[in-house]
């Protein structure tokens, strides 16, 4: 813990703000990535179905959508973004989809990040939230995927208002996702 500490003051003088909250960001994406998100090495198998797929929340609890947006990730293919909420994955998706799950009333930390492959390294791009669910809730999260022709890769996590998050969960397709084991 000292050595630690130790490493934590001096990282903070001797390099700028930016590079210090990459350099943590990097570190514990090895990890546990960031508040919210469950192992790094999990990973998903993914499949998408068009039309409807209505939903409503439990009794009780509140329902939240993650919807990803791929539409300015200029490669191919795209990532397979996950979602954690409270330090578990619940779900991933791929390519302009989203999926649904229930949780309790109360505050939630959530987080998004793209799935790693074989050999990859664990550094991959992760963003984070938190948000208060209230019962019979309904709350939708966008995680924006952006590739650059320069090569900065990016994940931002934001949430919606719920017109427009509706609009767009009527126009992308539903992810199906399983653990791999």
């Amino acid at each position: 813990m000292i050595k630690m500490t130790v490493l934590a003051l001096v990282t903070i003088f001797l390099f700028p703000s930016g590079m210090v909250a990459t350099m943590f960001a990097q570190n514990s994406a090895q990890n546990a990535i960031a508040p919210g998100c469950g192992p790094a090495h999990a990973r998903f198998n993914v499949r998408t179905e068009t039309g409807p797929h209505p939903a409503q929340p439990e009794a009780g609890k509140a329902l939240v959508y993650f919807i990803q947006d791929d539409s300015d990730f200029n490669s191919r293919p795209r990532p397979t973004s996950r979602m954690g909420v409270d330090g578990a994955w619940v779900g991933a998706t791929k390519s302009n989809s989203y999926f649904y799950f229930s949780v309790d009333p109360g505050v939630h930390h959530i987080c998004a990040g793209w799935q790693m492959t074989e050999g990859e390294p664990t550094n991959h791009n992760t963003a984070a939230a938190h948000f208060t669910a209230e019962a019979n809730g309904v709350y939708y999260f966008e995680a924006k995927d952006t590739l650059g022709y320069g090569g900065s890769a990016s994940i931002d996590l934001k949430p919606l208002d719920s017109d427009e998050g509706q609009l767009l969960v009527d126009q992308l397709s539903f992810s199906i996702s399983q653990p791999k084991k």
